[in-house]
C-alpha cells in the first residue's frame, strides 16, 4: 500500500514540476482590471529559453500588439544567459512572436479597438515542456479604482480572520 502512495506521490510532483511558474506580473493586476485571458504560445531562441528556466525574466512593463496579423510581445526583459558568448546570447528586449490561432487574434482585435483597453502578459509557466504566455485583455485603473480595489481586499481579508477566529 505504501508502495501505490510513493508512486502516487513522484507522478504528482513530476506534474507539478512540468506545470510551475516561471515568472509573474503581479504589478499588472493591481494597474489593470483583467477582463479576459488567453494562454498562447511564445517563440524564442535557445538561449532565451535557458534565461527563463532560470527565472531570469520581467514582464512588468511588458505589452502586446497586433501587427501584421501576428502577436507581439514588446518590452519584456529576457535577461541574457549567463553562459554563452556575447556572440551566440539574443537581445533582452526584442519583440517576439506569440502563437495564437487566428479567431483568438481577430476577437482580440475585435475587443482591443474598444478605447481603453489592453494586452498585457500576466505569466510565463510551464506547460509539460513549453513555454506558455497568459496575456490578460485589461482595462486601466484609476487612482481611486485601486484605492477602492485594495479597500475590498482588505475587507475580505478580516472576514476570514473573523470567521476563522469564530
Amino acid at each position: 500500500m505504501a508502495k501505490g502512495g510513493a508512486k502516487k506521490a513522484a507522478a504528482r510532483a513530476r506534474r507539478d514540476a512540468a506545470n510551475r511558474l516561471l515568472a509573474d506580473n503581479r504589478l499588472a493586476r493591481h494597474q489593470y482590471e483583467i477582463l479576459d485571458t488567453l494562454e498562447t504560445g511564445i517563440e524564442l531562441l535557445g538561449t532565451e529559453v535557458k534565461s527563463i528556466r532560470a527565472g531570469q525574466v520581467n514582464l512588468r512593463d511588458g505589452f502586446c500588439l497586433i501587427r501584421n496579423g501576428e502577436l507581439q510581445l514588446h518590452n519584456v526583459h529576457i535577461a541574457p544567459h549567463s553562459h554563452a558568448g556575447a556572440y551566440f546570447n539574443h537581445d533582452p528586449l526584442r519583440v517576439r512572436k506569440l502563437l495564437a490561432h487566428r479567431r483568438e487574434i481577430d476577437k482580440l482585435r475585435g475587443a482591443l479597438d474598444q478605447k481603453g483597453l489592453t494586452l498585457v502578459p500576466l505569466n510565463l509557466h510551464l506547460k509539460g515542456s513549453w513555454i506558455k504566455v497568459t496575456l490578460g485583455l485589461a482595462k486601466g485603473r484609476k487612482l481611486h479604482d485601486k484605492r477602492q480595489e485594495e479597500r475590498r481586499k482588505q475587507e475580505a481579508k478580516e472576514t476570514r480572520a473573523a470567521i476563522a477566529r469564530i
